[in-house]
């Protein structure tokens, strides 16, 4: 999963309390960032700041969250797979993630060309939320494992309680992720279970 640009801010990331703080203290993307909260926030959506970043809910539920990478930002749908796109624009933040898609941006000018679509997927993320409607989600077992990932299982198996099960799945597409949590459960073989961070929506 592509990691929000904290390194470039201005501020530590534990002084940014709310939406404008994140806003404020973005190197990149803040003008993106800014037109995409105005787009959330002329609906029905209620703004919210977890996990360190701009959330949005519908009567408690999450529906959209905004990222500032460092290639683009992007608005994320929770449960995006279940919005129709018939524009096409919806992608998988990671190989094997089920519910969760994303929009990426690198100019304020692709926001405003897109802003009636974008509109109408905020509309239609609402109302999956209010019907609630659920994905189907396939079973971990059902998930393709990379060759040396399945090879790190087989070696250490207390990796595969080291996170959650799609945790584990999406950080092994990543090699640098897979060293480092071979030398985690290497080194702490008898540590406790840690669970999925909730701000990776990209792993539902």
């Amino acid at each position: 999963m592509a990691e929000i640009d904290a390194a470039e801010r201005k501020t530590p990331r534990t002084a940014i309390r709310n939406v404008d703080d994140f806003i404020a203290n973005a190197k990149r993307w803040r003008e993106e960032l800014n037109k995409l909260r105005a787009i959330l926030l002329d609906s029905e959506l209620t703004e919210e700041f977890k996990w360190y970043q701009p959330c949005y809910t519908f009567q408690g539920k999450n529906v959209a969250i905004l990222h500032g990478l460092k290639e683009s930002c992007a608005l994320g749908f929770f449960k995006g797979a279940l919005i129709k796109d018939v524009h096409g624009v919806l992608t998988r933040p990671g190989e094997n993630t089920q519910e969760g898609r994303w929009i990426k941006f690198t100019s304020v000018r692709e926001i405003a060309e897109m802003k009636s679509v974008l509109k109408s997927y905020v509309r239609e993320a609402i109302e999956v939320e209010r019907k609630g409607l659920k994905l189907k989600l396939r079973k971990t077992s059902d998930l393709k494992l990379p060759e040396e990932f399945q090879i790190m299982l087989d070696e250490f198996p207390e990796l595969k309680t080291a996170t959650s099960p799609t945790g584990v799945i999406l950080s092994s597409l990543r090699p640098v992720e897979l060293e480092k949590k071979a030398r985690r459960v290497a080194n702490a073989r008898s540590a406790p279970a840690v669970p999925c961070r909730p701000s990776a929506f990209l792993n539902c």
